[in-house]
C-alpha cells in the first residue's frame, strides 16, 4: 500500500506559523514598548493568523 504526500505542508503547517508567530510577537513587544499602536496591532494580526492560517490552507491542500 503506497500513501501519496501532498507537497507543501509540512512548510503550511510548521514553517509559515513559525515565522508568522514571531514576527507577530516582535511586532507587539516593540509596538508596546515604543507605545506604536500600530506595531501592536500589526503584532496581534500576524500571531492570529499564525495560529488560524494551518487550518484554512491545509484542509484546501489535503482535500
Amino acid at each position: 500500500m503506497v500513501q501519496e504526500t501532498v507537497t507543501g505542508t509540512l512548510i503550511y503547517s510548521h514553517v509559515i506559523p513559525a515565522i508568522l508567530g514571531f514576527l507577530g510577537l516582535m511586532f507587539i513587544v516593540s509596538g508596546i514598548m515604543d507605545r506604536n499602536n500600530e506595531y501592536t496591532i500589526l503584532g496581534i494580526v500576524l500571531f492570529l493568523a499564525a495560529g488560524l492560517l494551518p487550518f484554512i490552507i491545509l484542509p484546501l491542500i489535503i482535500s
